[in-house]
């Protein structure tokens, strides 16, 4: 299939080197491997084989080595805007570390890989190299200007664009790959329309508000995650509350433009969560404004001590939120009913702004 994909490289590129976008990449890895497409998430891996977690990239292979992007850290600009020289690589690799310990412990991952899809002109070259974390002992900074900041950890080296707030790693060619010989076709529409005839559309694009809806995290009035309420509404004032007690706050205009998203008030259901273990959950609250699991401890306990680590009776934040790269929950409502007639949905992590409309269907209906 990569061979066939890269044969339809002029319907997208008039270049010589075999074009593949990287959704493709993912899609082709997920299928033909049985893996967990999770390249919709807001995680540091777009894919999983039991416990193995794999980041798959495609792009140029420039000689035996490329520099590419690993992260992105937009929103906590300011923050690294305040470090440089050796002590702005240290707080890079605490990051980009934090988000790697975040998927591993949301997927139970204990191994981990890149699966390459290198670009060159007649070939697609396929190989496997470690997906490592940054050895915060052993940083050694090559090069601090205005722009970017270049360093490595003894086992591999890093780029950091200051203006983009993106890491980029460098990737090399090890000594075992495989090439797939790629001809790429003068004419493919012709193809296309000698075995289709005429094209027809076929969006698969879930729709907002029937399959799904995102969730924020956080007030958008204070944009900051309010301080007795939702995640930390084990903070709020009246009745003791337990450590674990929070909620997902449901804006009041998701149930405004899409009321029957979700099932009535107190209405038990299913709610599977990204490592696919599985909750009973129901709406609370007047005007159904929280969903919370059954027993309410069980949500909270997954996402306070599991996913963000937070000690007991500890405030969650925005700066939490950023640091781990995800800002919302995004609810799918999937097509069927489990055996006690309860609606099933799954959760995800997403970010508000970005993500909102940027889910699609895929074959095992994992984002």
């Amino acid at each position: 299939m990569l061979s066939l994909m890269g044969s339809l490289s002029k319907l997208f590129s008039e270049n010589n080197i075999p074009y593949l976008d990287y959704r493709l990449a993912e899609n082709l890895f997920c299928k033909y491997f049985d893996a967990i497409n999770n390249a919709r998430d807001c995680t540091s891996y777009d894919a999983r084989l039991e416990n193995l977690g794999i980041g798959i990239k495609t792009f140029i292979l420039k000689s035996d080595s490329s520099n590419e992007k690993v992260a992105e850290f937009n929103k906590l600009k300011p923050e690294l805007n305040k470090y440089r020289g050796i002590e702005l690589a240290k707080k890079i690799s605490e990051f980009r570390n934090k988000r790697i310990q975040f998927a591993n412990d949301l997927y139970n991952i204990a191994y981990s890989q890149y699966h390459i899809v290198g670009r060159q002109e007649g070939i697609l070259r396929v190989f496997n190299t470690e997906y490592d974390t940054i050895d915060e002992n052993h940083i050694h900074v090559k090069k601090d200007t205005d722009t970017s900041i270049s360093f490595n950890d003894e086992v591999n080296e890093y780029i950091f664009n200051k203006s983009k707030s993106v890491l980029m790693k460098r990737f090399i060619l090890p000594k075992t790959y495989k090439d797939i010989k790629v001809e790429i076709l003068e004419n493919p529409l012709d193809l296309l329309e000698r075995f289709f005839g005429e094209l027809k559309p076929n969006d698969k694009k879930l729709t907002k508000g029937i399959d799904y809806v995102i969730l924020p995290l956080y007030s958008l009035k204070l944009n900051e995650v309010a301080p007795k309420s939702g995640l930390n509404q084990w903070n709020a004032n009246g009745r003791p509350r337990h450590e674990d007690e929070l909620y997902i706050p449901v804006p009041s205009y998701i149930h405004k433009h899409y009321p029957n998203f979700f099932p009535e008030r107190d209405r038990n259901f299913e709610l599977i969560l990204p490592d696919g273990k599985v909750l009973s959950a129901k709406m609370c609250q007047d005007g159904s404004k929280s969903l919370m699991s059954n027993p309410n401890s069980e949500l909270g306990n997954w996402l306070l001590r599991k996913v963000l680590h937070k000690p007991p009776r500890t405030l969650v934040t925005m700066q939490d939120l950023n640091e781990f790269g995800f800002d919302s929950i995004c609810v799918q409502k999937m097509n069927y009913k489990n055996n006690n007639g309860q609606f099933v949905y799954k959760i995800y992590f997403a970010q508000y702004l970005e993500n909102y409309n940027d889910f699609s269907d895929t074959s095992n209906n994992e984002f």
